[in-house]
C-alpha cells in the first residue's frame, strides 16, 4: 500500500506559480493528499497547523488529511464551518478567525484551507489578516477551486453590495489538488467547476477549447484526460498571475464571464440552491459572447458554439435557467456597477472578437448593457 501511494505521489504533476520568493507549486494527481505531511514537514519544519474546512468535506477528506500529518508528528487543530456561498460572509470570517485564535497557533504556523472555493477563499484571507499574516496551504476539494480558486492569491469574502468586495491578494505557499477527492463532488457541482476550465480556452487557448469538446467525456470519467485539463488550467493561470499578479492589467481577462456571473448570483442572495458559481460564470460566459457579438465584435456563430458546448455537459447558458423570480435589470446594473474591474464609474467587461480572443472593454456604455440585459430579461 505504501509503495502504490508513494508511485502515485511521484507521478504527480507540478505547475510552478513564479513570484520571486513567494513562488509555490501546484501538485496535481490522483491521491496526492496522502502526501500532505510530508510536503508539509518538508516546507515547513517544527511548524504547526489548524485545518479550516465545512462539514461536507470534513466527512469525506478531514481524515485523511488529518491522518497525514499526524504520520508526520503533527496534531492539527480543526475549524469547521458551513458549507456555501453563504459562509463566505462577516458572520463567517469572524468565526473561523475566533476559531484559529483558540489554537493559539503563532505566526509562523499554517493554516490549511481544505474545501472548495469558499473555504479556499475564507481560510486564505484569515490567514493574511490572523497575527498580520501567517503563511497557509490549498487543498482545494473541487473542480472549481483546483482550476481557479486556490491558485493566485485572491482572498476574500461577500458583502450585500456585492461578491468577493471585501479581501487581500495572500498567496499560498503550496496548492495540493488531488483529483481523486473530486470523484465524490455531485455531478452539478463537478459541472459547475468545469465552467472555470472551459474558461481558459475562450480567454486565449482556442486550441484548448477544441479539445475540451473533444475530450470533455474524459475528464467527467476521471481519466487521464483530467489531469491534463487540471495541469494546462493551472498553467494558463500560473503564467497569467506571474504577469500580473495583482490584476493591474491583463489578470482581468480571468474574469470572463464572471461580470455577469457575479451579478447573478448577488441577485439570487448567493442561494446554492437557485444558482453556485460555475453556473453563474457559464451564464456570464454566454452572455459575454452574446454582448459582444450584439456590439460586431464577434461572430454569432461562435457564441452557438460555445452555448453547444456548455450545454453539451450539461451546464446552465441563459438567465432563465436560475428558478425563482427573473430580477429587474436595475438590480443587475447596481450589481454590476460594484464590480470590482469598474474605474472611476466605467463600465469594465471581458469580451471578445472570436474564440479564444478576449480582450478587456474598460468603457461599457451603461444605456447599451441595460438595453442588452432587458432583452434577455424579457
Amino acid at each position: 500500500m505504501e509503495a502504490s501511494k508513494k508511485d502515485l505521489t511521484e507521478t504527480a504533476r507540478q505547475v510552478r506559480v513564479e513570484l520571486g520568493d513567494r513562488s509555490y507549486d501546484i501538485v496535481i494527481g490522483r491521491s496526492v493528499l496522502g502526501s500532505l505531511g510530508t510536503r508539509f514537514t518538508s516546507l515547513f519544519p517544527g511548524s504547526r497547523a489548524v485545518i479550516i474546512t465545512d462539514c461536507t468535506v470534513a466527512g469525506f477528506h478531514l481524515e485523511a488529511a488529518e491522518a497525514s500529518l499526524r504520520a508526520q508528528g503533527i496534531i492539527p487543530s480543526v475549524v469547521v464551518m458551513e458549507p456555501g456561498e453563504k459562509t463566505k460572509s462577516y458572520k463567517g470570517l469572524i468565526e473561523a478567525c475566533d476559531g484559529v485564535l483558540d489554537t493559539r497557533l503563532e505566526r509562523g504556523d499554517l493554516v490549511v484551507a481544505l474545501g472548495g472555493g469558499v473555504i479556499g477563499d475564507l481560510a486564505g484571507f484569515v490567514a493574511g489578516i490572523i497575527r498580520r499574516g501567517m503563511r497557509f496551504i490549498q487543498v482545494p476539494t473541487t473542480l472549481l477551486a483546483q482550476v481557479d480558486s486556490s491558485v493566485g492569491g485572491k482572498t476574500g469574502i461577500n458583502s450585500a453590495h456585492g461578491k468577493n468586495l471585501i479581501g487581500l491578494f495572500n498567496q499560498p505557499h503550496l496548492v495540493l489538488a488531488d483529483t481523486a477527492v473530486l470523484d465524490t463532488l455531485t455531478p452539478r457541482d463537478f459541472r459547475a467547476g468545469y465552467a472555470e476550465v472551459a474558461k481558459y480556452g475562450l480567454i486565449n487557448q482556442p486550441d484548448f477549447f477544441e479539445w475540451l469538446e473533444t475530450n470533455w467525456q474524459g475528464i467527467f470519467d476521471g481519466g487521464p484526460e483530467r489531469e491534463e485539463a487540471i495541469a494546462r488550467s493551472c498553467q494558463a493561470k500560473a503564467d497569467v498571475v506571474a504577469a500580473d499578479e495583482k490584476e493591474a492589467n491583463q489578470r482581468a481577462l480571468l474574469n470572463l464571464g464572471h461580470t455577469f456571473g457575479h451579478a447573478l448570483e448577488g441577485m439570487a442572495e448567493y442561494d446554492s440552491e437557485r444558482i453556485v458559481h460555475g453556473e453563474g460564470v457559464a451564464i456570464g460566459m454566454v452572455l459575454a459572447h452574446e454582448f459582444s457579438a450584439q456590439l460586431g465584435l464577434c461572430d454569432p456563430a461562435i457564441t452557438d458554439r460555445v452555448v453547444a458546448h456548455l450545454q453539451t455537459v450539461g451546464l446552465p447558458t441563459h438567465i432563465g435557467a436560475i428558478p425563482g423570480q427573473l430580477p429587474k435589470v436595475d438590480l443587475l446594473m447596481d450589481y454590476i456597477a460594484q464590480d470590482k474591474k469598474v474605474s472611476r464609474g466605467a463600465l469594465t467587461f471581458i469580451l471578445t472578437r472570436g474564440l479564444g480572443q478576449s480582450f478587456v472593454e474598460k468603457d461599457v456604455d451603461p444605456s447599451v448593457l441595460r438595453a442588452f440585459l432587458e432583452e434577455k430579461l424579457n
